[in-house]
């Protein structure tokens, strides 16, 4: 009967070598091909060769698949950009310029990793280990602004650190999204998008007053970095500082 089929498939599904990381792998490609909203729990299912009820020995849901996608992604993610970063040498606006172009090589060969962590719409507060992955990512670009804040020339009013890393990863994530990815609608660029990103965050700095050479200041070390800011009224958005996806 064909219900006795479907129970070997099942099992055949429940005794898979390594099912969550099958379902993990599958769903990964289904992003890359249809996009975060482009494909169900029972394609991820189907993708990976088992049962549709096979998935749910270790996922609630798709949204708790995707929420495992994008941990994953943050995970990565954050060892790019600290590589980058490096602790900021040999200078801060050098090791910054590393962290952008980390950034949009990440994007650009893992986009269904950023697909599930920008652009799937998980709310990201929901899921308190996701929730900890964007933080810790985030934390390097916060770390590279309190460095470019402590640059400030004096007399200058020195910007808070979290108002600049929103700033420059806006940035980051629209270069991004407009043309690292290999969209098939991007526009064709007369630059890279590593030289776009770097002309707009010089431009940005250049308007705050920052110098933007690689010359040493008098004193021949750049000023320590200003201390981290106190939460209370820090502007971290709802959802954690990346946000809740659009």
């Amino acid at each position: 009967m064909s219900w006795r089929k479907e129970e070997r498939r099942a099992e055949r599904g429940y005794h898979h070598g390594n099912l969550k990381e099958a379902l993990l792998q599958a769903a990964l490609g289904l992003i890359a091909e249809k996009g975060a909203a482009g494909f169900t729990f029972a394609d991820a299912a189907r993708m990976a060769g088992v049962s549709a009820a096979a998935p749910y020995r270790h996922f609630r849901d798709r949204d708790e698949l995707l929420s495992s996608i994008a941990q994953r992604g943050f995970e990565q993610f954050e060892q790019r950009l600290t590589a980058a970063w490096d602790d900021g040498r040999p200078d801060t606006v050098t090791a910054f310029e590393r962290v952008g172009k980390a950034y949009l090589a990440f994007a650009r060969e893992e986009p269904a990793f950023y697909n599930a962590m920008f652009e799937s719409g998980l709310p990201v507060d929901a899921n308190p280990a996701l929730q900890a992955a964007s933080e810790r990512a985030f934390n390097i670009i916060r770390a590279a602004a309190e460095r470019l804040a402590a640059l400030a020339p004096p007399g200058t009013p020195r910007p808070p650190a979290m108002m600049m890393a929103l700033h420059i990863w806006s940035m980051s994530h629209g270069v991004a999204s407009l043309f690292s990815r290999g969209d098939a609608a991007r526009r064709k660029l007369p630059m890279s998008p590593d030289e776009l990103l770097e002309a707009e965050v010089l431009i940005y700095l250049r308007g705050l007053g920052f110098p933007t050479d690689r010359r040493p200041p008098a004193q021949g070390a750049e000023p320590p970095p200003v201390p981290p800011e106190a939460p209370s009224g820090s502007g971290v958005p709802p959802g954690g500082p990346w946000g809740k996806p659009k």
